[in-house]
């Protein structure tokens, strides 16, 4: 149903093999089943290697619930591949503590599989997670379209300000 190759987005995508319905279940998000405090140890600990280096790279830490994340770092993880759109073919589900990929459109053969990574609007590191997605809708970053609103209010702002000097 699908597979992994050069993305135009970024690095590898995960990519039809044929046509997917609207609804379906396509591939789950696997790895290590960790606290949520040894999450945000990981993702501290990848985030300063990528920004002390020249290379760029993913934390693949991924929300399962309250209490737990998943450490989808692992090669055979191939769910770690699906890049991030701000106008993406499919959606996150947890389902019984796993944590699910299923398209909300109709996707055709050869079509990249994309969702909303969900980052939440930060004013001081959104610059950090540009995005490539390059649809019609893209914001520039990697921000959740729930908070679209807060990071186009921020934009103002700041042209406002820039305005008054």
């Amino acid at each position: 149903m699908w597979l992994v190759k050069k993305s135009k987005v970024h690095g590898s995508g995960v990519f039809a093999t044929k046509n997917i319905p609207k609804g379906k279940k396509i591939i789950e998000y696997i790895g290590e089943k960790i606290a949520k405090s040894e999450g945000d140890r990981r993702s501290e600990l990848r985030i300063k290697k990528y920004l002390n280096s020249d290379k760029t790279g993913s934390v693949y830490i991924f929300e399962l619930n309250k209490k737990y994340d998943i450490d989808g770092s692992p090669l055979y993880n191939k769910a770690r591949y699906i890049n991030h759109s701000c106008e993406p073919n499919c959606e996150v589900d947890i389902i019984d503590n796993q944590i699910w990929i299923s398209s909300i459109k109709k996707i055709k053969s050869g079509e990249e599989l994309t969702y909303d990574y969900g980052y939440t609007f930060d004013r001081d590191d959104y610059k950090d997670h540009p995005c490539r997605c390059a649809s019609k809708n893209c914001i520039g970053y990697i921000i959740s379209s729930d908070d679209w609103g807060k990071f186009l209010k921020h934009l103002k702002k700041n042209i406002n300000k820039l305005k008054k000097l």
